[in-house]
Formats: C-alpha cells, sequence, structure tokens
C-alpha cells in the first residue's frame, strides 16, 4: 500500500501504524483517514500480526482543528476501532480533538508525561464528532467526561494517568519506545484468539445488560474450548513451559 499519510510496518508479529504529516500536526483530513481504513483492513486480513500499535512522527500525536470534517474523524477512530487484535497507541505529544479520538480507539495507551489531551470544539461551537462523547465516559466515567467536554480543558499527562485516560504514563521518549515495545511483546506472546474473544466481550458488554454480556462471555469461552490454542496453553501450564500459540 503507497501511503503519503502514514507508514506501517511489520516486525514478526507487531505491526505499527506511523502518522506522518509532523509538519500539520498530524491532523486527521481526508487522505489519512482513507489510509488508515485501508491500512486497517489489511491489518485484520493479516493472520501473522497479533497486536498493533498507532504511533506518530513529530512533536505531536495528532492535533485537530476547527472546520474539520465530522465524517474524516469518524471514519479514522472506527478504523482503528475496527482492528480485532490488541492496539497500543504510543503518545509521544499532545492529542486534541480528532486526535484524542485516534487514541480513544485503542485499547490501551501508553503516554509520554509532557503530552496534552482535550477535546476543544465546544469552544469553536462544535461537539466531539468521531466517536469522543461515546468513548471517553466508557473510559474515564460519565462525570469526568462531561467536565472534559463541556469545559474544553487540556490536561496533562499525569493527569490522564490519574483519571484512567492513559494506562501508562512515561519520562522520556525512549521510556515510551521501551514501554510500548515491551508491552506489544508481551500481549503477541497470549493466545491470540482468546485476546480476540476477550477484545470482543469487553466491547460489546459494554452495550449490554449483565446478563446479556455474561451470556455472552459464555459463548465466547466455549468456543474457545475447541481450539488447538487453549489445548496448547494448558499443556503448557502444566508443562511448566512457554506456549506456542498458533492461532488455531
Amino acid at each position: 500500500m503507497a501511503c503519503k499519510n502514514i507508514t506501517f510496518e511489520k516486525k514478526q508479529a507487531i505491526g505499527t501504524i506511523r502518522l506522518n504529516r509532523p509538519e500539520d500536526n498530524n491532523a486527521l483530513e481526508g487522505a489519512m483517514a482513507d489510509e488508515l481504513a485501508v491500512c486497517c483492513k489489511q491489518v485484520n486480513e493479516d493472520s501473522g500480526l497479533r497486536v498493533a500499535v498507532l504511533e506518530a512522527r513529530g512533536n505531536a500525536f495528532s492535533v485537530g482543528r476547527p472546520g474539520e470534517d465530522p465524517a474524516t474523524a469518524s471514519k479514522a477512530a472506527n478504523a482503528i476501532a475496527s482492528l480485532k487484535i490488541p492496539v497500543i497507541a504510543s503518545i509521544q505529544g499532545d492529542a486534541v480533538g480528532s486526535g484524542l479520538e485516534l487514541a480513544l480507539a485503542c485499547d490501551i495507551r501508553i503516554a509520554l508525561r509532557t503530552a496534552h489531551f482535550g477535546f476543544q470544539e465546544v469552544s469553536y461551537g462544535s461537539i466531539p464528532s468521531g466517536g469522543g462523547t461515546q468513548r471517553l465516559p466508557r473510559i474515564v466515567g460519565r462525570g469526568k467526561a462531561l467536565e472534559l467536554i463541556l469545559t474544553a480543558a487540556t490536561i496533562d499527562g499525569n493527569e490522564a494517568g490519574e483519571i484512567g485516560l492513559a494506562n501508562r504514563i512515561v519520562d522520556s521518549l525512549d521510556d515510551l519506545v521501551n514501554e510500548t515495545e515491551s508491552l506489544a511483546v508481551l500481549l503477541a506472546s497470549k493466545g491470540p484468539i482468546a485476546e480476540r474473544y476477550a477484545k470482543e466481550a469487553i466491547g460489546k458488554g459494554l452495550d449490554m445488560t449483565l446478563g446479556q454480556g455474561l451470556g455472552l462471555e459464555a459463548d465466547l469461552s466455549f468456543i474457545l474450548h475447541s481450539s488447538t490454542d487453549r489445548d496448547e496453553g494448558i499443556s503448557a501450564f502444566k508443562e511448566k513451559r512457554t506456549p506456542k500459540f498458533t492461532g488455531e
């Protein structure tokens, strides 16, 4: 895939999607959203990939701008959210507006302490339009999401970690690279079918009643009983060795 606005690199079972418009603070626009959609589709079709990392070149992760096309922000965030494998956002700089929506579409966020986060849309008469009003409260809670969106406040990495917006906070770019790589390698070592089903159970379960969610969990667990990976995981545990998962 020939792209100008993003790059993609595959290293063993880890795929890295990199926003590549540093001169424009990696602001989303139509071509970038289109490229993200195509890239994510190809990632989903690659059975050899077990983890995806979303990162960015330059000083900013991604900073949205007034007047962005709502469909563009939605298309980009939904492309990331559509990934079936675990997705880590490695946030080296500010994630604001549609950029924050990209980060929220990931499963786990690791951020530099000096990064900033926020939705400024109400300051210019709009609202987050790429899933921000829905994903943010599911991560930080209704009250905190309302406060951040209605005040258009910008918070730093420390506060992002305190409220659960970021899963891990680091002090330097080297730490960010190392922490992201370490987590990606760890996730890639686990059962890929189990991780995919766990992600599905959590994602869909949040929109269900508790009873429905428990039913989904039970169904997915039952399906896993017939997988080769589950047998391998149990055998490896009993034999005190590292499992060799094949995704089958």
